[in-house]
């Protein structure tokens, strides 16, 4: 069976995307640093609950850190046999303006969110060309932002890592090419823990942007990655996710 490393997925949109994995038949290494329960019951639900034979492992691992992603990807061959897709989701978030942000605080924001997927693609990559030589499909997806291409006050080193994702993904597509597809998608206004505490004021504001009318679900962007994982054709792109904000 085919499996899929999601990094950062005990909540949020990599749960999300952990779960749509595995309603579609994948073994599923579930990630992350410190909610080692949410992880676990993550395990549970896919081991349990989703009706197939998808089986799961959870992995507490820094992917900033080299030396931890190099243990999930290994932890993962142990437990499955193989990787046939990467989901780069690991990010971190923190509002601080640029006159207040330090060094070390923007440093750790690109170590987890553009490090991260750096980390894990490199040491996934044996396996993922392994994975094509035996006629397998192999991808990775990164997770990037919309604001990537915006920008935003008060977090230019999330913003700034974000868009660096964008950069890494076109650079692997070239890289990997033809073997293994990479491409990224750059979600909007998502519901997750990371944005569960906006204010009504700025929820009203960001809602005034949005066409459609509504934020966005994890299962939403999980929808996306699943097209990009099938999308057999594309590669080095970026699938906008974000109700139509762009286009306001």
């Amino acid at each position: 069976m085919a499996s899929v490393i999601v990094t950062g997925s005990s909540r949020g949109i990599g749960r999300g995307v952990a779960l749509r994995f595995a309603r579609d038949g994948y073994d599923v290494a579930v990630n992350y640093v410190q909610s080692a329960d949410a992880a676990g019951a993550l395990v549970d639900t896919i081991e349990t609950d989703v009706e197939t034979d998808a089986e799961a492992i959870a992995v507490q691992a820094d992917v900033g850190d080299p030396e931890d992603a190099e243990r999930l990807v290994d932890e993962t061959i142990d437990a499955f046999g193989d990787v046939t897709h990467v989901v780069n989701n690991a990010g971190i978030d923190q509002h601080v303006y640029t006159e207040d942000l330090s060094p070390k605080d923007f440093d750790r924001v690109m170590d987890t969110n553009v490090n991260g997927a750096f980390n894990v693609t490199k040491f996934a990559l044996p396996y993922l060309r392994e994975a094509a030589e035996s006629g397998a499909d192999p991808s990775v997806t990164n997770v990037s932002s919309i604001l990537a291409h915006t920008g935003a006050p008060i977090e230019c080193h999330y913003a700034a890592s974000k868009a660096g994702i964008l950069g890494l993904t076109k650079s692997h597509a070239k890289d990997f090419a033809p073997e293994i597809r990479v491409n990224a998608v750059a979600p909007g206004h998502v519901e997750t823990d990371m944005t569960a505490d906006r204010s009504e004021e700025e929820r009203a504001e960001e809602m005034a942007g949005i066409p459609l009318e509504r934020f966005g679900q994890p299962e939403d962007i999980a929808q996306a990655v699943a097209y990009l994982r099938d999308a057999t054709w594309v590669t080095g792109e970026t699938l906008n996710v974000n109700g139509g904000e762009l286009v306001r």
